[in-house]
């Protein structure tokens, strides 16, 4: 069950949403505290064959694709590490995000059609251990207020972009 969750309605189809959002080095368009993500590129040759692509903008990002997300609040500077998990084009967008072998979240964005266009749903779930939160709560703060801002922050910024790409000219 996520931590927290906002929806907001947005007069654009759900597939204009998920197109959106599934285009991850975009979310620093929207997100208070991404500064940028990039695709991660597969090079090692011992690699498994099931591996996943560094996404195209034709094929747009895959299960199992992997991202590098680089983020900011004030003068604290962190990266993480991703990998998408649902990609349900007009319907779900998730991916989790982990530092090394540990988890920190899961992002999870959701899209109901409506009869004005959508509703967009974003949900973030706290997978970090305890101790871990314990740990980096002087140097982060308290994520579950400082999320519940951004993920509001988000979602109105979403939907200032995707309103006028949805508008006729």
């Amino acid at each position: 069950m996520p931590d927290l969750t906002e929806s907001i309605s947005v007069a654009a189809s759900p597939d204009t949403l998920y197109s959106l959002v599934s285009d991850l080095p975009r979310m620093r368009e929207w997100s208070p505290e991404c500064t940028r993500v990039t695709w991660s590129r597969h090079s090692d040759p011992t690699a498994p064959p099931t591996e996943p692509a560094t996404p195209t903008p034709s094929s747009g990002p895959l299960v199992g694709a992997r991202f590098i997300g680089h983020n900011r609040a004030g003068a604290v500077r962190w990266f993480t590490f991703g990998r998408v998990v649902a990609a349900e084009p007009g319907r779900r967008f998730a991916f989790s995000i982990h530092f090394g072998p540990i988890p920190i979240s899961l992002w999870d964005y959701e899209f109901t059609p409506t009869e004005a266009g959508c509703e967009v749903t974003e949900s973030w779930t706290d997978h970090r251990p305890r101790v871990l939160r314990a740990l980096f709560r002087p140097i982060f703060g308290n994520r579950t207020p400082r999320n519940a801002d951004g993920i509001h922050t988000t979602l109105t910024r979403l939907k200032s972009t995707a309103e006028p790409v949805a508008r006729p000219e």
